[in-house]
């Protein structure tokens, strides 16, 4: 069978259970299950620092990608980091680097080994279907310990460069896409993102198959002459082809919607993963959306009213974070998702003010909304978790982004201010008009005061006469709807 180098179901969580043995007792007859913790993956980091990424860039970096393998449940024991002019094509590292590395995990550190390749479950899922220096962290292993079992890498590599890096060390190799996908594959939650989710794993699995140790034979019947791994390619290719009509009709739905919002008042909450996004969106809309400490824990887009409710209605959108070096694969995936931050009449960039890397995830979180035409949306700047940073820090922020909206989730007063600015931004595109509802129907009085606000009322023979304020095109459109029915 075709082999891949995922990651196992067995490792997901550190809660995992496994059953390890079956007792019967003699005396009463009753069979006792004994259970055990699964132990904990433990994984070393591997990163290269170019030229062009400096020392804050680089450790930022590898900092980030130890909390995206510690979302995973994994235990980062060491770090192994290298300063080269390039990556090597075959290794990632160089000789003497590699060789250190297989010392941690109880490798050889020769590519050439015929030690047994780690068996990956790549069947299985496609069934399931202050300033940091970067520095080489050396650590003393405990002998006792279980030796890492995983190598985590800080760059997009090939399947050659895995499978080689795996011979020379015994261990299951992970890249940072692979990560990636993992945890948005845990964290998806509606249909569409598992069937978003599942499309970009399959593209990222696919390459990396490889045949099983055994060999694989020619088939016979349908699809005979194909070996194991050509019919694993083909099967991945029909999921595929499955999977994208399957959103495209959902796409189909999601359109309808948003048609029919075309008109309102809406606003959507776009930036990097756990800059503080549902957090908002929980405190402006009082809704019972997901607020976590970590990466990805919202991957659904969510659409709330503001509140208290304005009229006309402002509608709020929590959407997918961001981050560096977003699989494109991913980033294809969830267009769709995206499609919100295009079609907002706000994007408000929230930015962890905290983060001393925000200036680059805020570049980030902009590239991806360039990539889909969203970047010609107005919008505004959130530095949030200002309550995290000092009074000096917090007047050079104020002084380099004069035009910022400071605040921090957490305080009532400074998301009552960012409410009365969202308020404050729209109205300055309203305009009032008259319009006439006619008696006959008095039923879609809801539909005006849905749309817009209406200032004034009086009556006529015609009908109920209002003096209204909104955006032109509601007004534009209310007007043609009451006028042909």
């Amino acid at each position: 069978m075709a082999d891949a180098s995922p990651p196992s179901k067995q490792r997901r969580t550190q809660t995992n259970r496994e059953h390890v043995r079956r007792r019967a007792d003699g005396r009463s007859g009753k069979c006792c299950i004994m259970e055990t913790e699964a132990p904990v993956p433990r994984a070393i980091l591997v990163a290269v620092q170019l030229p062009d990424v400096d020392d804050v860039a680089h450790a930022g970096s590898l900092e980030e990608l130890g909390r995206l393998v510690k979302t995973l449940g994994y235990d980062v024991v060491g770090v192994i980091s290298q300063k080269r002019d390039a990556i090597d094509g075959g290794t990632v590292l160089g000789k003497g680097r590699l060789e250190e590395l297989a010392a941690m995990t109880g490798g050889t550190g020769v590519v050439g080994s015929t030690a047994p390749l780690r068996k990956s479950k790549a069947r299985e899922r496609f069934g399931d279907a202050g300033e940091k220096q970067p520095r080489v962290v050396e650590i003393e292993l405990d002998r006792e310990a279980p030796k890492p079992d995983v190598v985590i890498v800080d760059h997009d590599i090939s399947p050659n460069q895995a499978r080689n890096i795996e011979r020379a060390t015994g261990a299951e190799v992970l890249d940072r896409t692979g990560v990636i996908v993992e945890i948005f594959h845990r964290h998806a939650r509606s249909r569409e993102a598992k069937l978003q989710v599942e499309m970009a794993r399959l593209k990222y699995v696919s390459p990396r198959l490889r045949e099983a140790s055994g060999g694989g034979g020619r088939h016979q019947g349908p699809g005979s002459g194909e070996s194991d791994l050509e019919l694993d390619r083909r099967k991945i290719r029909d999921r595929l082809a499955e999977l994208k009509q399957q959103l495209d009709d959902i796409q189909r739905d999601h359109d309808e919607r948003r048609s029919a919002r075309r008109d309102r008042l809406r606003v959507a909450l776009v930036g990097y993963t756990n800059a503080g996004k549902s957090s908002l969106m929980r405190a402006l809309t009082g809704s019972e959306v997901l607020v976590a400490d970590k990466l990805f824990a919202t991957l659904d887009t969510t659409v709330r009213a503001l509140h208290p409710e304005t009229r006309p209605r402002v509608l709020v959108s929590d959407t997918v974070g961001f981050i560096k070096k977003l699989p494109h694969d991913l980033v294809a995936s969830f267009r769709s998702t995206l499609a919100e931050a295009l079609e907002a009449s706000l994007l408000l960039f929230v930015v962890d003010a905290s983060d001393p890397t925000y200036e680059s995830q805020l570049e980030v979180s902009r590239g991806v909304l360039r990539e889909i035409g969203a970047d010609i949306v107005p919008s505004r700047l959130l530095l949030n978790k200002i309550d995290r940073i000092n009074e000096a820090d917090c007047a050079a922020l104020r002084a380099k982004h004069p035009d910022a909206i400071f605040l921090s989730a957490k305080s009532a007063e400074n998301v009552a201010a960012l409410r009365e600015a969202i308020i404050a931004f729209f109205e300055a595109a309203m305009v009032e008009d008259d319009l006439v509802l006619p008696y006959a129907q008095q039923g879609r009085l809801s539909e005006v005061y849905e749309n817009a606000r209406v200032l004034s009322e009086g009556y006529d023979a015609n009908g109920r006469i209002m003096r209204v304020r909104g955006l032109p095109g509601a007004i534009a459109r209310l007007r043609k709807s009451l006028a042909t029915s």
